[in-house]
């Protein structure tokens, strides 16, 4: 079967579907990692098939065979980028019917609170102990918390909001009691985690208090910045919170990716940090 490609007002080529490929993705604010991923199969599919207006099944069939045994997801991410391409710049419906495995989905590393307690009362820098406190009591990414500014914190009523994150979707989070003071010492700066260069706390930093805090605590489990985020879903569910409630909190878009938490559970804005709990000296 040939899809024939009626839907477009001119004749392109595949290079000019290349280009309205990429300003579709910045029209619906796909990030940047997502259009460096498609954009790299959609151009190899185009240099295989240069002619847009006929596209067959097949074509794209065979095209996706030849990832078939490619590492992780990498299958369905082409098959994605393929779709995207057809569905949303060439406006045709693309039913291949087909079916891949789902990669095993790996239960994420967990911190008990004891563990997150011991990780951060060894930070003895004040700014480095708040910026890996507040990741795992508010459940920021690391992208998130560094690039936090002052009017992003509404600290009377213990809520904050990431503007754009993942996705480009904002979206409000809960603030610790126990942290409120301490953030009221950054407010005056551009952003509320300052680095050494006049511009937001890096990335890497980051990393490096965690693995710092990590050697000196004696942690043999493998941390991450995004530990502290499963460790914060984790525990508001083990502390009966809606798995709704967390799945707003985290700013997932689909509730089967909140869902891997009730797996690593032993057991809306009224929802208290597990920071809070942890009394740390």
């Amino acid at each position: 079967m040939i899809l024939i490609i009626k839907s477009l007002d001119i004749e392109r080529d595949n290079m000019d579907v290349l280009e309205a490929c990429k300003e579709e993705m910045q029209f619906r604010r796909l990030s940047s990692k997502t259009r460096d991923t498609y954009l790299p199969f959609i151009r190899h599919f185009l240099e295989k098939h240069p002619d847009p207006k006929r596209i067959s099944k097949k074509d794209i069939r065979l095209f996706l065979e030849k990832y078939k045994y490619s590492p992780g997801n990498t299958i369905n991410v082409v098959h994605a980028a393929l779709r995207f391409m057809m569905v949303e710049v060439l406006h045709k419906n693309m039913r291949l019917g087909l079916r891949y495995a789902k990669r095993p989905r790996r239960l994420p590393t967990c911190l008990t609170k004891e563990e997150v307690k011991k990780i951060i009362e060894s930070i003895k820098n004040p700014k480095q102990r708040l910026i890996i406190s507040l990741m795992y009591g508010a459940g920021l990414r690391v992208s998130e918390v560094v690039n936090l500014k002052p009017d992003d914190l509404d600290l009377d009523n213990f809520i904050g909001y990431v503007r754009s994150g993942k996705g480009n979707k904002d979206r409000l989070f809960i603030i610790p009691k126990a942290l409120i003071e301490e953030l009221k010492t950054y407010l005056s700066n551009k952003y509320l985690f300052m680095g050494n260069k006049g511009t937001h706390y890096s990335i890497r930093s980051v990393q490096e208090i965690i693995k710092k805090a990590c050697k000196n605590s004696g942690m043999a489990k493998n941390v991450h910045p995004h530990t502290f985020r499963h460790s914060f879903a984790t525990h508001l569910i083990e502390e009966g919170n809606s798995i709704v409630v967390v799945q707003a909190l985290l700013g997932h878009i689909s509730i089967d990716t909140t869902m891997v938490y009730l797996h690593s559970a032993k057991s809306t804005i009224n929802v208290k940090s597990p920071l809070d709990d942890l009394s740390l000296s």
